[in-house]
């Protein structure tokens, strides 16, 4: 019997566009919430007839939303509010990030293609330090679960 075990310590991530790369995952100051990837459009739809029958349509978008929460404290926040302010200042370069997560133990690969800002984050200044939520809309999200190239130790 195989008994898997996770750890977000085993997680990489790493953003790159017009305004710099640098990590967002386990090196970053990553909160315990972590990333956070949501498809935006179903893969498919089922209209039904009046008679009962169905008629599926398989929908080729791979959009989605990936939001990585990061301590308030962390250095990376700066790096990204500066490729944020690069970013948005011209549709020459916004929408043009990549952002590739891995987690080599259970070979999970997460490649987000065509990243633009969806927004800076939301701001509070509190008792405590919190989060900053960073989120890109993605123009499409390559996953691959489990079977990308898990390490062996």
């Amino acid at each position: 019997m195989h008994i898997g075990t996770y750890s977000f310590a085993d997680v990489s991530a790493s953003y790159v566009g017009p305004g710099g790369t640098f990590p967002i995952g386990n090196d970053a100051g990553p909160g315990e919430e972590g990333i956070s990837l949501t498809q935006t459009d179903d893969k498919g739809t089922l209209l039904m007839g009046a008679d009962g029958s169905g008629s599926h349509s398989l929908h080729r978008a791979q959009n989605g939303v990936v939001t990585v929460r990061i301590l308030k404290t962390s250095p990376v926040n700066a790096l990204l509010m500066a490729a944020y302010n690069t970013e948005t200042q011209s549709a020459a370069v916004y929408g043009q990030g990549t952002i590739v997560i891995r987690n080599p133990v259970s070979g999970d690969v997460i490649t987000c293609l065509g990243c633009g800002w969806k927004k800076p984050p939301d701001v509070s200044f509190a008792k405590d330090a919190g989060l900053n939520e960073w989120t890109w809309n993605a123009a499409r999200i390559e996953y691959v679960l489990g079977t990308g190239t898990p390490s062996v130790i």
